[in-house]
């Protein structure tokens, strides 16, 4: 399993807490994380301040040398297609080949109303959108030529997000892999099981190629006070958790399928460091590929 993380805080409050997010990135590379995820919402609110995803992304990009880079996710509907492609082509080919797109339909309507984007049909349109996003970076008679091409033929990977019938329709018709969020082992072995059956039914065998399963978990690390509650998802290894509980977790989630978790830490800012180095000592060494 590959283990990402994200380069600051779950939800930061303000603006000065992204400061340190380049510096993040660099420990959690030489810690061995495999990834860094970037989250995606236009508008500052209860979830505090965002910054956007492929700019951070791409200073991260110049910042490292090896770490992955993720839209965790990137709310696709928001955006031109042909501006995603050329930048997420750019991105990739900028950074040796290390960004994975990672997309949703999102789910704030005061966003789209912001951007002056529709918020009804958003689920078609992601649809519409990815189609023309594999096209322009596959390339071909009656295509564009992008400014710049990826680096890998086809371009990068493609995680995509939600729960719905519809979204694992879009994963199986346009994905590499299905990125869902906060699921036990149970219901990432429910997920896989539909995902079979929409698969037959869209004449794609999620095993041939493989769709990979790939999730976003919270984690706050025993000994480390929570700077903010996740609501509605249990944490990874549970309230209490333990190293062993979060090894024993991670291991279930892995055996029904789980092949990349990237982590929200809650913890405060200052002590981002040592809860990274916490996983980086407490999990990674089992786990990750990174």
């Amino acid at each position: 399993m590959r283990i990402g993380v994200a380069p600051h805080r779950l939800w930061p409050a303000g603006e000065d807490e992204l400061d340190g997010v380049l510096e993040t990135a660099r420990t959690a590379e030489d810690l061995g994380f495999d990834h860094v995820i970037a989250s995606s919402h236009l508008l500052a609110g209860d979830l505090g301040v965002t910054p956007d995803p492929l700019v951070l992304l791409s200073a991260v990009a110049g910042a490292t040398t090896r770490i992955g880079l993720v839209t965790s996710v990137l709310i696709l509907p928001l955006y031109n297609p042909a501006v995603i492609a050329h930048q997420s082509a750019t991105l990739d080919r900028l950074s040796g080949g290390r960004f994975t797109l990672g997309v949703g339909t999102g789910w704030d309507a005061e966003e789209f109303a912001a951007a002056g984007v529709a918020f009804a049909g958003r689920g078609r349109r992601a649809d519409e959108q990815l189609a023309v996003i594999r096209g322009l970076w596959r390339g071909g008679e009656g295509q564009p030529r992008l400014g710049v091409r990826p680096r890998a033929d086809g371009g990068p990977g493609v995680w995509v997000g939600g729960h719905s019938d519809g979204a694992l329709r879009r994963a199986l018709r346009y994905g590499d892999a299905w990125h869902g969020s906060g699921l036990d082992a149970a219901g990432l072995t429910e997920v896989r099981d539909r995902l079979a059956v929409l698969g037959e039914e869209a004449g794609r065998d999620p095993a041939m190629p493989p769709l990979e399963l790939t999730a976003g978990h919270f984690l706050l690390p025993p000994g480390f006070a929570a700077a903010v509650t996740p609501p509605g998802r249990r944490p990874l290894g549970g309230a209490d958790a333990t190293a062993e509980s979060v090894r024993e977790e991670l291991g279930q989630l892995a055996d029904a399928g789980l092949t990349a978790c990237s982590l929200w830490l809650p913890v405060a800012t200052e002590a981002l460091p040592d809860a990274l180095a916490w996983v980086a000592d407490e999990v990674l060494p089992h786990f990750s590929k990174g």
